[in-house]
């Protein structure tokens, strides 16, 4: 692991040098802007010593600042790309966090009758990378094993959520029993299901008694608390 150098420090991270990380995203890292909405919003709204379920893991470096500043007690990562899962586990290893973030390759989906596997469209650029198959992007199709919500619930009970997985939010919100989220913080995709879809979101999370809290939502990253 020494051998990999640390190209940049975010919010106490250290981030080895990665395939998927550019030259810009290295500078948007060192000056604190990689995500900053994202990472803003989690900070202002998960309690310290949250059960946190990260569903859209990425590079592995969000998951990992909330997890470290936060004192999470625990995290679940869950990230769909299999060409990220290495260097993720690398980061986690190499900042001391191994033991308090499990990672796991696959798409949770609360769906009653969802598939056991479903086609994952990966981007040259990671970042978008998405279940939905985008015409204008270049994508290579994988299949990636569905993991419920329910099984994830009961093998990980969990008090908050960061979720940013490039527009699924919505079909994961019409079927998943929220119990016990005090906390839900999503990056939103309006591009993909417009604002009607937006709408949705909203009702079917005031439905499942947590309400939009402008004071620590910022502009596409929307938190919602139990009320």
């Amino acid at each position: 692991m020494n051998d990999v150098p640390v190209v940049a420090t975010y919010h106490g991270i250290e981030v080895l040098q990665a395939p998927m990380l550019s030259a810009r995203m290295i500078q948007s890292l060192n000056e604190g802007t990689y995500e900053r909405r994202e990472v803003a919003c989690g900070l202002a709204a998960i309690p310290r010593g949250a059960r946190l379920l990260e569903l859209g893991a990425g590079t592995g470096v969000v998951g990992a600042a909330l997890h470290r500043n936060l004192g999470c007690a625990a995290t679940l990562s869950v990230e769909a790309n299999p060409d990220l899962l290495p260097w993720i586990e690398k980061l986690h290893a190499h900042n001391g966090l191994s033991d308090g973030i499990t990672l796991r390759h696959g798409v949770v989906l609360s769906a009653p009758d969802a598939p056991e596997t479903v086609t994952f469209n990966v981007t040259g650029n990671f970042l978008g990378s998405s279940l939905h198959d985008r015409p204008e992007k270049h994508t290579r199709q994988v299949q990636v094993p569905v993991l419920s919500y329910e099984e994830v619930k009961k093998t990980f009970p969990h008090d908050a959520i960061m979720m940013d997985i490039e527009g699924g939010e919505l079909d994961f919100l019409r079927h998943a029993d929220l119990t016990g989220v005090d906390v839900f913080v999503a990056e939103m995709h309006r591009d993909i299901y417009g604002r009607e879809g937006m709408r949705e979101c909203r009702r079917l999370l005031e439905a499942a008694g947590l309400a939009f809290d402008e004071s620590t939502s910022k502009a596409g990253v929307h938190v919602y608390r139990r009320s």
